[in-house]
């Protein structure tokens, strides 16, 4: 079902707390029709209340909020496999990446851009050796895999909403480090369409993908992230909410060909 149509009812899931993009989105939903629930703490009823009974359910939260919850409202969250920034040819990363568990990052002894690959457990940080990362005490070393990469610096970077192998909404986010919100640069757009063109099969139907430019002009993915839990900065609030309900809808209603990229929630 269409989430647009007359007979399809919907309610959309908020947390506790709203960033601006969430505001943004839930205001979005509320003029196209859906019910929104704005959450009091890490538990929802299967029947939100209020939504009316039979409704699809879809979530737009970070990733604690929507492994607590998701379950128990039958909603199926999409996300990029852990290593698919690995595994990416060079000519979209313009730097080494490689997927290891923490145990063997803890080995490191020179300075790595080091982040978990979807979520915030490991800071996405320049670290000086994998000394400086969180030891066995906080995280299981064997089980916790991380992303390593060369250190690359963007003069600026932008988020591009994808949906069904097409850019479907574009935002600038940063500039040297720094937040900067504004529309999406030519440059990034087509660069997005370059590497859906190779390799959007190895991506969900409803991602978000950051992509970012260096000095020399040469640009790069920066990370690939949950739409359901990624902010739309400037991007147009409409069409970022169309690739959130793909991303985090019923269960019932996953394509054969998403079901190779569901979260597994604890």
């Amino acid at each position: 079902m269409d989430p647009d149509t007359p007979d399809a009812p919907r309610t959309l899931v908020l947390p506790p707390r709203l960033t601006a993009s969430a505001r943004a989105l839930r205001d979005t939903a509320v003029r196209r029709g859906l019910y929104v629930v704005e959450s009091a703490g890490f538990s929802v009823a299967p029947e939100p209340v209020g939504a009316g009974r039979g409704r699809a359910v879809h979530l737009h939260a970070g990733p604690s909020f929507a492994d607590a919850v998701a379950p128990s409202l039958g909603i199926a969250l999409l996300e990029a496999p852990a290593d698919w920034l690995a595994h990416l040819p060079y000519a979209f990363t313009r730097r080494e990446i490689r997927a290891m568990p923490i145990s063997e990052a803890y080995r490191l002894r020179r300075p790595a851009f080091i982040k978990s690959p979807n979520d915030k457990s490991i800071s996405a940080l320049v670290y000086a050796d994998g000394s400086r990362l969180p030891g066995p005490d906080a995280v299981d070393p064997d089980r916790t895999v991380v992303l390593v990469s060369e250190v690359m610096t963007f003069t600026a970077e932008y988020r591009l909403h994808l949906l069904d192998g097409a850019v479907h909404a574009g935002s600038q986010y940063a500039e040297r480090g720094r937040l900067r919100l504004g529309p999406p640069d030519p440059g990034a757009l087509a660069f997005g369409r370059d590497l859906l063109a190779a390799a959007h099969r190895t991506l969900p139907s409803a991602i978000v993908v950051d992509v970012g430019v260096d000095d020399e002009g040469q640009w790069a993915v920066v990370e690939a992230n949950a739409a359901w839990g990624s902010g739309c900065y400037a991007s147009a609030p409409d069409r970022a909410l169309d690739v959130v309900l793909r991303a985090a809808g019923p269960l019932a209603e996953l394509s054969s060909y998403d079901g190779d990229f569901l979260r597994q929630t604890h």
